[in-house]
């Protein structure tokens, strides 16, 4: 089996398994008519397959409301929100610490260290993992305490998952954080490890994880990194 994973920006992305395409995030419904190979969600594109809508909390570039449009033309689609998501119809709210069975497939939440929740989710045989706004955010001008404290609360969040086999981990390196971008994804690979790592959280910055090839502090996990640059493109995993 394959999983075919696209890249809708930013923190947005599509993965296709055998009898699921999951949407995560997804928010820049712009411009219109591209479809997916803009990484634009068309509706009609998607209207056969079983679709289930993640959002992990209502931050704008993480949210937007227009998702719940597509039920007019998608037939078989559900929706997992963030519990603080107020959303204008029906969705499966999920809070921190929570699980919950949809029947063809489970969905666990993290906390997040800013808003909402994170997504472990099994499907298909698959361990899936998007971190929303989980992360280790280090802020230089930031008081050393709050970044001390931060960090706490990151790996408090990721060490519930040791042991877990994860096979696509989207994971947040954010440009803005410069020398401290790695700190959320090192911790994840050095404590749950991932078969394969998708980074996310670049407001559309993807030249910047170019540079990360020769980071050596992702040498140890290099060949299991996906590294994208442009919106729409896919990348596959056997």
């Amino acid at each position: 089996m394959s999983i075919e994973i696209r890249y809708l920006y930013h923190s947005g992305f599509s993965l296709e398994t055998a009898r699921h395409f999951l949407i995560f995030d997804y928010y820049l419904d712009t411009p219109k008519g591209c479809g997916l190979a803009k990484g634009v969600i068309d509706p009609e594109e998607i209207r056969e397959k079983n679709v289930v809508v993640f959002s992990s909390h209502s931050h704008p570039d993480h949210y937007s409301p227009r998702v719940f449009s597509w039920r007019k033309t998608v037939k078989q689609i559900r929706y997992v929100v963030a519990d603080e998501i107020r959303p204008p119809e029906d969705a499966v709210k999920i809070a921190p610490g929570q699980t919950v069975d949809l029947g063809d497939l489970t969905v666990h939440a993290l906390e997040s260290t800013d808003l909402g929740v994170a997504f472990l989710v099994r499907v298909d045989g698959l361990n899936l993992y998007h971190a929303g706004d989980l992360n280790w955010w280090h802020w230089d001008g930031e008081p050393e305490e709050d970044n001390e404290e931060m960090g706490r609360r990151y790996r408090e969040q990721i060490d519930t998952l040791r042991g877990e086999k994860i096979d696509v981990a989207f994971l947040p390196v954010d440009p803005r954080q410069k020398e401290n971008a790695l700190l959320g994804l090192t911790y994840f690979m050095k404590t749950v490890g991932a078969r394969a790592v998708v980074p996310m959280h670049s407001f559309g910055e993807t030249e910047f994880y170019d540079s990360l090839k020769t980071d050596p502090a992702l040498k140890p996990w290099l060949n299991s990194i996906l590294f994208y640059r442009s919106r729409g493109e896919i990348l596959t995993i056997d």
